[in-house]
């Protein structure tokens, strides 16, 4: 077998524009060939992915797949660089790909599941298929993050929105499981789509955190009345983190369906639960919003077609 070479795995890398640990691979499974080896990684879909790898992929969508009997249900984001391909047939048909392939996974974390072997087809790996996938659709993609919730004693409930902009899982324990506590946990979920909350619930909310935005707002509180006694002073700090806890722990928001338009999310679920005979209790939410905390990339045609005709 011949010796792979820094310099050989160099001139693939320039010829093929794939990965270094893919080409060294090429190179050894076709014992140096080059032209082999440029076979092996366009046969693999590698070759050219590499050139794309560097910019920015904030758009995508986030896909959900539940498990026959919904107990196990997961949420995954996958991003490309531009809206249009993420509305493209191929990219949502991969995207669905991925999050069946995260349903059944063992994986903790995003690098175990980049060295799974793909589903698809088991002589790739997921990472391979999304290089692959890269070459196929003609743009940097990423698969970002998946998170998988399991309930055994009740079941999860999922939602998309505005065509995966948003991905929802809800995490219903109940001992009764019909239509009524269905469209409960899809308003539930919903709600959480709408109004971004940050926790489930109040007792969720680090102490530290409190403790922070106790200072923060004591501080205002008495440049807004310096001349009120610490009494004073607390009622109106503990009377805002209390409104601040109503706005992002989503059990204590306002429900947007509420008639009377006070009415609480836990309120509601409870409301439900009596109508219903059930003990019925929602422990947890997962919310993915397509691109958040990405940079996102920003046009400017003039200066491209500029740097294109050398000016």
């Amino acid at each position: 077998m011949a010796a792979v070479t820094a310099g050989m795995v160099k001139e693939l890398r320039e010829m093929t524009g794939a990965g270094m640990m893919d080409c060294k691979k090429a190179l050894a499974a076709t014992d140096g060939d080059m032209d082999k080896a440029v076979e092996f990684l366009r046969e693999k879909g590698l070759a050219g992915a590499a050139k794309k790898a560097g910019r920015i992929a904030a758009e995508g969508i986030c896909v959900t797949a539940l498990s026959a009997d919904e107990k196990q249900a997961v949420v995954v984001e996958v991003n490309a660089e531009t809206d249009f391909v993420a509305k493209n047939e191929k990219f949502q048909t991969y995207a669905a790909d991925v999050a069946a392939q995260a349903l059944v996974s063992s994986a903790a974390d995003m690098d175990a599941f980049m060295a799974e072997p793909w589903a698809k087809d088991t002589t790739l790996t997921v990472k391979e298929a999304l290089s692959s996938q890269i070459s196929i659709i003609g743009e940097n993609m990423n698969i970002r993050r998946f998170e998988k919730v399991v309930e055994n004693n009740g079941f999860v409930s999922s939602y998309i929105h505005a065509g995966g902009k948003i991905g929802v899982l809800i995490d219903v324990e109940t001992d009764v499981i019909n239509d009524a506590v269905k469209e409960m946990a899809k308003n539930v979920a919903m709600q959480a789509a709408a109004l971004k909350p940050l926790y489930t619930s109040n007792s969720e909310v680090d102490a530290d955190y409190i403790e922070k935005e106790k200072e923060i707002l004591t501080v205002a509180a008495k440049n807004e009345k310096p001349d009120a006694n610490d009494k004073i002073i607390e009622g109106m700090v503990m009377g805002r983190i209390k409104k601040e806890l109503k706005e992002i722990c989503l059990l204590d928001q306002v429900y947007v369906k509420a008639e009377d338009g006070k009415q609480s999310v836990s309120q509601y679920v409870a409301e439900v639960a009596k109508a219903n005979n059930a003990k019925i209790t929602i422990k947890k939410f997962v919310r993915f919003e397509t691109g958040e905390g990405l940079e996102k990339k920003e046009e400017d045609f003039a200066a491209e077609v500029a740097k294109q005709m050398g000016q």
